[in-house]
């Protein structure tokens, strides 16, 4: 077990770690677009802030947070996902005191103690982005469009928008109501979580994952039946946006997500399938919840990065193995300092480079340098040095150019 890791973690290196890479590069690059800057949280927060921001109803809270006490007795949890942490430094930082929304991001990791499965596991990563500010549909749109330019950026294909409206306060009051009245009806073939959920928040039962409440509720009233004026008018003027910008979309009025703070718009991106890439929506009274005092509207989104890898995988997108260095230092003789020198000397200058640690034959050394796809290869000995000039061979094309120590750089990148 001490050379295993724990069920459900992945180790990152090599032709992974460069595809994770690329993939938070884009994300950061997108997110730069739209003015949107990076954030950084605690991995580990109070519990009691998931229990306000998350809700205790949820499968997040009831069955798959990793909590723990603390050496000072404090109820410590690592964090399940990115937005409670992001507002509550929004909050313990006073950011609203600012003008204008706060647009943040994150790449975090979140941890789940849930079944692991292709592309989920138990410590996984989240790109997020919170928009802090605004109870404009514009937000929402925002939202979308970063995520949809993100997948562009990726090559994945065949992803559609799916966005649903859960209403408000006021109108999930009459929402909840007919959905009870539904529940209670089909009570006996609830799971027990189910049969409690309805109690406290019958929304919650939509989003279960149990094969006979999935049976159950899919004949349940819906919210988008149930929406107020406002609700409906944010709703209608969303959906005016994302036709005016060219992103199509569906509604799906089974999506309710699996966390209590959503109101008014929540949103998934699925293949056609149905496997989830990324979700979010607005949580208007979520900034109310943790705090108690301010009432200030947000909107975001999850998406994880494991998910995107194994989405790329799923279609075949090619984005790359480990970039191999651009030259290779071999050494022949006792000439270590002076090659090291040069090594360092390249370096600076902007050429990535790697050389011989274990003292090993030209030849070998050559072997190793094609195994690792070294664009060039120079070869220093007593000769080289004394001389100050080397042959750097192409390794593409087999050219050798000679030139003076001082001139490899230049040589390799073509000048």
């Amino acid at each position: 077990m001490i050379t295993q890791a724990p069920r459900g973690t992945a180790d990152w290196y090599g032709d992974d770690m460069h595809r994770r890479e690329v993939i938070e590069q884009i994300c950061k690059e997108t997110a730069d677009l739209y003015n949107i800057k990076q954030i950084m949280t605690p991995e580990f927060e109070h519990t009691v802030l998931f229990q306000r921001g998350v809700g205790e109803t949820t499968d997040v809270v009831q069955k798959e947070m990793y909590t723990f006490e603390d050496k000072g007795g404090r109820s410590i949890t690592l964090k399940p996902e990115g937005t409670a942490g992001a507002i509550r430094a929004y909050l313990e930082h006073s950011m609203y005191a600012e003008s204008g929304v706060t647009k943040v991001f994150y790449i975090t990791p979140a941890f789940r103690y849930e079944k692991p499965q292709s592309g989920r596991l138990r410590q996984h990563h989240q790109f997020g982005v919170e928009l802090i500010g605004s109870k404009s549909p514009l937000i929402e749109a925002e939202l979308i469009s970063l995520v949809s330019t993100i997948i562009k950026k990726l090559g994945l294909k065949d992803i559609e928008v799916h966005i649903n409206s859960i209403g408000c306060p006021v109108c999930r009051k009459e929402y909840n109501k007919a959905l009870l009245e539904y529940l209670n009806l089909h009570r006996d073939g609830l799971c027990e979580t189910c049969k409690t959920r309805m109690e406290k928040n019958p929304l919650r039962v939509i989003d279960c994952k149990e094969p006979g409440c999935k049976t159950i509720v899919k004949d349940a009233p819906r919210t988008i039946d149930y929406l107020c004026e406002e609700c409906r008018t944010h709703f209608e003027e969303l959906q005016s946006i994302l036709k005016g910008i060219g992103i199509s979309y569906s509604i799906d009025t089974g999506i309710v997500r699996g966390l209590d703070y959503y109101t008014k718009t929540v949103f998934e991106f699925v293949n056609k399938d149905g496997f989830t890439l990324c979700g979010g929506g607005r949580y208007d009274n979520l900034v109310h919840e943790i705090d108690g005092k301010l009432d200030i509207p947000s909107a975001g989104f999850g998406m994880g990065i494991e998910r995107i890898i194994y989405f790329l995988n799923l279609q075949g997108v090619d984005l790359g193995g480990v970039v191999p260095p651009q030259l290779y230092v071999g050494m022949m003789g006792d000439v270590k300092t002076e090659a090291f020198k040069l090594i360092t000397s390249l370096r600076d200058a902007g050429i990535s480079v790697e050389t011989d640690y274990l003292d090993r034959s030209v030849k070998a050394q050559m072997k190793y340098a094609n195994k690792i796809h070294a664009g060039h290869v120079v070869i220093i000995g007593e000769d080289e040095i004394a001389s100050g000039r080397v042959n750097v061979k192409n390794m593409d094309d087999g050219t050798q150019t000679e030139c003076a120590m001082g001139e490899i750089a230049s040589v390799i990148k073509g000048e």
